[in-house]
């Protein structure tokens, strides 16, 4: 007797299994994405053949093979050097972003080189690709362009053809497999179809991008699993009231996942910035209070923002508002606890807005300084230095902690013009001191109200340490 298709109720949010309908999804919280799907049964059947696995050694005798330079030099340092042949990456990021526009420039760069390269995308016809390439100016006659949804189609050309070196898809979440009983986007068809795709690439010897839809909270759509499937996944962020964008990995099994890679939208397409430290300073003014410059680093290239901070009086009679563009609200609550607490500075009454310009989202904890010396600024009127940076991680007593790599930061400063660096003190009695590179001059604090004291608030100079 044939078994019976069976029918299963998946999340098209983060693919939760469940017996029955549901309107809301107990593992996301997501409310109306529970979709029924229908499962063909397979006969189960005996593997006839058993062979032994052949085990080999650590130290292999083949050389490593060759990356694939994209041209692109923010996208090859993003990708740890260039693309791997056979290797697989997710490229995902907000509507509108420039995601197809990114791809769309390395195809065409790279089939400039000699590079076969196949762009097929399931969300635009050819003449609309066409369309965008002389719009931004882009010329390459040998890249071959498809417009298919179906991934039966796709693999049976790419098994056939030669074998290209690159092979894009835009986007995953519009591929369709007709083994599937379930729409295009679907958990089910998303992971069937990235495992096809995948299994060809690393079979036939290819690169493969493939481009993901994000939700709501950023993060990619369909199945979690798809990022294990994949080898790479980089996110394309940026906020379209500024011209920049950020390629970031968050990860790489052939480079460091903390690299990032900066490009300036234009009327030409995204343009790399080889130094973004001058482009996001460049409408800085000084002698303003609640200003700073922050001395940062993402991965292994050191970038210098500004930090604004404004203070103003508490409206009505709820709770203080707390505003942060480009970076966490809970660190700027915790910076604003530990002013109060251990500086003396009054700001339970007032309203705090903080803002690191041009769009780049700073994580790392050496920004704390930065930050506070921007809303130290804004809370005695005194403006910062305008020559001067800051980095350094504060602690909830107060102290200034020592942060990764304070050499690459200073010699950015010191290349841009600053004149002062602020900065923790040596971590312990005896530490050599950094040396900072000439012509800049480096100021250690070990508490915040030292900070405070020197820019004119009521906090207390603590005694510094021999």
């Amino acid at each position: 007797m044939a078994k019976q298709p069976l029918h299963r109720f998946v999340c098209q949010s983060c693919g939760a299994v469940y017996p029955k309908w549901s309107g809301k999804c107990e593992a996301c919280h997501e409310w109306n994405t529970i979709v029924e799907e229908t499962v063909e049964p397979t006969a189960s059947r005996a593997s006839k053949s058993k062979r032994r696995l052949t085990f080999s050694g650590l130290e292999g005798s083949a050389e490593p093979p060759a990356r694939i330079g994209t041209s692109i030099a923010e996208l090859d340092r993003v990708l740890g050097g260039g693309l791997v042949p056979a290797s697989v990456v997710l490229v995902g990021g907000d509507p509108g972003i420039g995601k197809s526009t990114l791809l769309l420039q390395t195809a065409c760069r790279l089939s400039a080189t000699g590079q076969k390269v196949i762009y097929i995308s399931g969300e635009e016809a050819i003449e609309q690709i066409r369309m965008r390439a002389r719009r931004l100016e882009l010329h390459a006659p040998t890249l071959e362009l498809a417009a298919s949804i179906n991934v039966s189609d796709i693999a049976a050309t790419l098994e056939t053809d030669t074998p290209p070196g690159l092979v894009i898809i835009d986007s995953i979440q519009t591929m369709w497999l007709d083994t599937i009983e379930s729409a295009p986007g679907s958990v089910a068809q998303v992971r069937a179809c990235a495992f096809e795709l995948i299994r060809l690439a690393k079979k036939r010897g290819f690169a493969l991008i493939l481009v993901g839809h994000v939700t709501k909270e950023g993060g990619l759509a369909g199945p979690r699993v798809m990022e294990h499937m994949v080898d790479a996944v980089m996110y394309f962020e940026g906020d379209r009231g500024h011209q920049f964008r950020i390629l970031r990995a968050a990860k790489n099994r052939f480079g460091a996942t903390d690299e990032i890679g900066v490009f300036a939208m234009t009327d030409r397409g995204l343009v790399e910035v080889p130094n973004p430290s001058a482009l996001f300073l460049a409408e800085r003014h000084g002698n303003i209070a609640g200003s700073a410059v922050f001395a940062g680093l993402e991965g292994t290239r050191p970038v210098l923002l500004e930090v604004q901070a404004l203070l103003s009086p508490k409206a009505g009679d709820g709770s203080p508002r707390r505003a942060v563009v480009g970076w966490d609200t809970g660190r700027l609550s915790m910076l604003l606890a530990v002013l109060e607490a251990r500086c003396g500075l009054k700001l339970a009454g007032m309203d705090v807005y903080l803002n690191f310009a041009g769009g780049l989202r700073v994580t790392e904890p050496a920004a704390d300084l930065a930050a506070a010396a921007a809303i130290i600024s804004a809370a005695t009127g005194q403006p910062t230095s305008a020559g001067s940076v800051f980095f350094g991680e504060i602690g909830l007593s107060g102290e200034i902690r020592q942060v990764p790599q304070s050499d690459l930061r200073l010699r950015e400063a010191q290349k841009l013009g600053f004149t002062t660096a602020v900065s923790p003190r040596r971590v312990a009695r005896g530490a050599a001191r950094t040396k900072p590179p000439a012509g800049l001059e480096l100021q250690e604090l070990g508490h915040l109200s030292s900070l405070v004291a020197a820019m004119g608030g009521n906090g207390t100079r603590e005694p510094e340490e021999d």
